[in-house]
């Protein structure tokens, strides 16, 4: 189990009352794992929500060009200590979208996404602070990939010329 003060040190946690946070401290454990190791996979359930305590991590998608290609890995962001991780633990349909891998050795705190869904609708004072906490998470997420896309895109005119 993870205590509560070690939880408040982090952004997702900064707006909950001590007594929130001890509630999500009750469904945290922690995670260690090597670099190069896979945290999560496109299509595993999504059985954790994350924050990075420790090390860095690279979140990926394949990208499909034709029948006859082999599927290209796309770096979609990166998160480092103190980023929250795995939101689809809260979004149906649970589900994971994208591939955690540890580019570095890593330490992680996970929330139980069953009993942390169970508390977002058992208590909706506290569910309405995670939600607010995923959509920031959702919404960097959301910029990171605009920013990839319109750099591909603009070296992808360069190029054609």
């Amino acid at each position: 189990m993870i205590s509560a003060d070690a939880l408040k040190k982090y952004e997702f946690f900064k707006k909950m009352t001590d007594d929130q946070v001890k509630k999500l401290a009750s469904i945290a454990t922690e995670e260690s794992h090597i670099a190069g190791a896979q945290v999560y996979d496109i299509g595993d359930p999504a059985d954790k929500f994350y924050i990075v305590e420790e090390g860095k991590l690279v979140l990926v998608m394949d990208n499909y060009m034709g029948p006859n290609r082999a599927a290209m890995q796309v770096n979609v962001d990166f998160v480092a200590e103190g980023d929250a991780m795995g939101w689809s633990a809260i979004v149906e349909p649970n589900k994971f979208t994208l591939r955690a891998l540890c580019i570095e050795k890593s330490k992680l705190i996970a929330l139980d996404a069953k009993a942390l869904r169970k508390m977002i609708n058992d208590d909706p004072v506290i569910g309405v602070k995670i939600m607010q906490s995923i959509t920031k998470v959702i919404a960097t997420r959301l910029t990171h990939t605009r920013i990839i896309l319109v750099g591909e895109r603009g070296l992808s005119t360069l190029s054609q010329d």
